[in-house]
């Protein structure tokens, strides 16, 4: 499934940039400000058609330009045969993108083209809020059940309606028990894509760490976002008038969430700087490991500044598992040399070196 060709236009300071990328492993090295983040955040562009640095067009857009191009040749589904997928976004807000020579939809993007991002801020997962961790939770739900999408859509819809109802006022309680049916009906499908996936998840995180973080265990768990010792319509019927007074409803899929643990306390107070880095490396690569054993096929990863992001012995350990998942990898890095000797001989290296957003090749 690896990107086979790539291609970069006005994405940032990077104003035209070809190149064609190893299968295995890409290392991405230059001074501070010469683009290399902007590579990460094109290839980014081209499997979700946003940023993961930015919302604003004007700052992912090139100074002076009123778009920018993403291409790729792509063998998406492992036929044999690749094609073209390129995404077109524009600073009035437009988007475009197309595969095989159709128009598709950003449903069918993010299907073709799995990304995985680790930088500075995917310690969020960790330190951020519930949101973020749901995030984490669905991305994996959304390439491992093809019924999700059309669930969480749906539930959206209903929880959108009810929050309407909530804030309006009186509502006719037949109106209302309408509502709550569809709402238990959806929310619990989706809760238990979630704990499913979860489940599919512990051992392979657990085989990670141990060996990442030799001795420490973390417990994961799913909160379902609701008191589990009653039914979701005792809870919706039971917090009714709370949910009246606030203008939104408190309880359900909305609220869930993924909770990390060590000897019982919670893992972001527990754990060092250190530990916290390598605990949601290994998460990442976990949810990679099972993308791979659900799809046959390997997710891409983006990972920013490696090795300021864990220490030397954490990061060849983190190669090594990179290696074995035999996913396409762009890594970025000052100094190529600092990442040079942690791959094996039959491991394919690129290294492209990028200066004041021109990019050449080094063997």
């Amino acid at each position: 499934m690896p990107i086979q060709q790539f291609n970069v236009r006005s994405v940032r300071n990077l104003a035209d940039v070809s190149f064609t990328p190893s299968p295995q492993i890409n290392i991405i090295h230059g001074v501070n400000g010469s683009g290399k983040s902007s590579l990460l955040e094109a290839v980014h562009l081209l499997g979700l058609c946003r940023s993961f640095r930015t919302n604003k067009l004007n700052h992912l857009i090139r100074a002076g330009d009123t778009s920018c191009t993403v291409f790729a040749e792509l063998d998406a589904m492992g036929s044999g045969m690749a094609q073209p997928l390129g995404v077109e976004r524009s600073l009035e807000g437009d988007n475009r993108m197309r595969y095989a020579g159709n128009d598709i939809d950003l449903t069918t993007l993010a299907e073709l083209l799995p990304i995985q991002v680790i930088n500075s801020e995917t310690f969020q997962i960790l330190e951020g809020s519930p949101a973020i961790r749901r995030q984490f939770i669905d991305w994996g739900v959304f390439h491992s059940d093809p019924t999700f999408i059309r669930l969480w859509r749906a539930f959206r819809r209903v929880l959108k309606q009810r929050n309407s109802l909530l804030k309006y006022g009186k509502i006719d309680h037949r109106i209302r028990a309408v509502w709550d049916r569809e709402f238990v009906s959806y929310a619990e499908q989706l809760n238990t894509l979630r704990e499913s996936y979860i489940e599919l998840l512990k051992p392979e995180f657990d085989e990670i760490l141990s060996t990442l973080l030799d001795g420490m265990k973390v417990d994961l768990s799913f909160s379902a976002g609701w008191d589990k010792k009653r039914t979701l319509d005792q809870v919706l019927e039971e917090g009714f008038e709370r949910d009246a007074r606030q203008g939104y409803t408190s309880a359900g899929p909305q609220r869930a969430d993924l909770r990390l643990k060590v000897d019982g306390h919670t893992a972001s107070e527990r754990l060092s700087r250190g530990q916290k880095k390598v605990v949601v490396s290994a998460l990442k690569l976990a949810q990679g490991v099972l993308f791979y054993k659900l799809n046959s096929r390997s997710c891409i990863y983006l990972i920013d500044d490696l090795p300021s992001e864990l220490d030397q012995h954490h990061c060849r350990l983190f190669c090594n598992y990179l290696e074995k998942a035999a996913s396409q990898c762009f890594i970025t890095c000052v100094d190529h040399t600092s990442l040079s000797d942690y791959w094996s001989p039959e491991t394919e290296l690129s290294f492209l070196k990028l200066h004041e957003g021109a990019l050449s090749t080094q063997q």
